[in-house]
């Protein structure tokens, strides 16, 4: 069987797996392989050489595409990425497209989630994201910034930095796209793996206050030590 064939059985296997999943999800269940990557030392360089895999998506810096079809992962607390790829490979997250390279015959098994995800933490960010197209100081840019004082600080934080001992992601940095479609996946309820208090929190939000709150983010600030030294820098594990 060659590449091609191999990925499409892949994919099929992934989508056949997918529909049959629950419809349900816990938040936070833990147990199986979330909790034990949680706890173990993670290999730095066996993480970069599982990284490869995620690469040709994510991009060998972790940034994802402006655009927003792949999210920026650089950067990311480790609780998250592991909670995520833990999820997908349980299949309490949807993700088609991802799901066959995230399998333990793709990258390994839990000692291999707790070595990428790592490398993946300790990358730099980008510095030239996908931001939304109202900047500070417009009319959207205000209205996005009041709301999410009011419903997205108690998690996220005031600078989008989120909890890493909560699984809350850092928003800040991220694609702008990418954020407006998971946003609107979680409000909708195709999110299954959705925090259930962030559904309750939003699910009010009108397609204009998402636009508006999801804009906002895009446009506070990285701190600086954590970003690339620009735009066109490249990762030097992987030329």
């Amino acid at each position: 069987m060659n590449s091609s064939s191999l990925k499409r059985s892949f994919i099929a296997a992934a989508v056949t797996a997918l529909i049959s999943a629950p419809t349900l999800s816990a938040w936070n269940e833990g147990g199986g392989e979330q909790d034990e990557a949680l706890h173990l030392t993670p290999d730095i360089d066996n993480g970069r050489d599982v990284y490869e895999v995620c690469s040709a998506c994510h991009l060998p810096e972790g940034w994802g595409l402006q655009e927003g079809t792949f999210p920026q992962l650089a950067g990311q607390h480790r609780g998250v990425l592991i909670k995520q790829l833990a999820d997908i490979r349980a299949l309490n997250r949807d993700n088609p497209t991802m799901y066959p390279f995230a399998l333990p015959e793709s990258i390994g098994d839990a000692q291999a989630i707790a070595d990428v995800v790592a490398y993946i933490e300790q990358l730099p960010m980008n510095p030239d994201p996908g931001r939304g197209p109202w900047e500070p100081g417009t009319p959207h840019f205000e209205a996005g910034k009041k709301l999410f004082a009011d419903n997205c600080v108690k998690c996220h934080g005031e600078t989008g930095m989120g909890d890493k001992e909560k699984f809350y992601p850092r928003i800040n940095g991220q694609h702008y796209n990418y954020m407006l479609r998971q946003f609107e996946w979680i409000r909708d309820g195709k999110r299954r793996n959705a925090n259930p208090d962030m559904v309750e929190q939003i699910k009010n939000f009108s397609d204009q206050d998402m636009k508006n709150v999801i804009n906002y983010v895009t446009w506070v600030p990285v701190p600086a030590e954590q970003l690339a030294p620009s735009k066109d820098w490249q990762n030097p594990d992987f030329k």
